[in-house]
């Protein structure tokens, strides 16, 4: 029988090795795409057997992907939290963010785009569980930036039309920026969110 101390070390274990997947399928399913990314590489970058994979995912590559697409979702809310917050002024606001997506992109080599776009693209056509944690992901960013420009006095309905252009507009521009080896289609694109939404001041 194990002692309270070996229970609890084994639990962080797995919870490390857990983590650990998540992370590692997140990062190559944003430079290699779901398709790209197979189960076995999963397993070897992330220093776990297959074994380990499918005891915390019994529904195999495609459970693993929800786990990766709601964390990289995770990731990129707390990213836009921390951008929106940064500016009192929304549209001073949504162009950092571009920006700082746009150094973060050159600074990766051009590999680390958004992993849920790149998951998404390669599911369409069906109602499976990876199209919905992408769906999911992004009304979760398109919520937050629907509060930034609700504190900042915009109507509900701009605002949630609003928020839909923002997050469709840095998703886009960010593959084209990805495509083109280049921070210009993001920073264009912030430049102009920002010209749109001074001018509903």
């Amino acid at each position: 029988m194990q002692t309270a101390a070996e229970t609890a070390a084994t639990t962080a274990s797995r919870t490390g090795t857990r983590d650990r997947i998540v992370v590692t399928a997140a990062r190559l399913i944003q430079r290699q795409g779901y398709v790209g990314t197979g189960i076995k590489q999963i397993a070897q970058e992330a220093r776990a057997t297959l074994g380990s994979v499918y005891h915390f995912f019994p529904g195999g590559k495609e459970a693993v992907a929800v786990a990766a697409i709601e964390h990289s979702g995770a990731e990129f809310s707390a990213f836009l939290r921390e951008a929106l917050g940064g500016a009192q002024d929304p549209a001073e606001a949504v162009e950092h963010c571009a920006v700082r997506l746009a150094e973060e992109l050159r600074a990766s080599g051009w590999v680390d785009g958004c992993p849920v776009t790149a998951a998404a693209l390669e599911t369409l056509g069906g109602e499976t569980r990876i199209q919905q944690a992408c769906a999911e992901a992004l009304r979760d960013w398109e919520a937050l930036v629907r509060e930034k420009l609700l504190g900042c006095g915009f109507t509900a309905d701009d605002a949630r039309e609003l928020a839909t252009t923002v997050i469709g507009a840095l998703e886009g521009a960010e593959v084209t920026a990805q495509v083109n080896r280049s921070e210009e289609p993001l920073r264009v694109t912030g430049r102009q969110l920002a010209r749109l939404l001074r001018s509903y001041a």
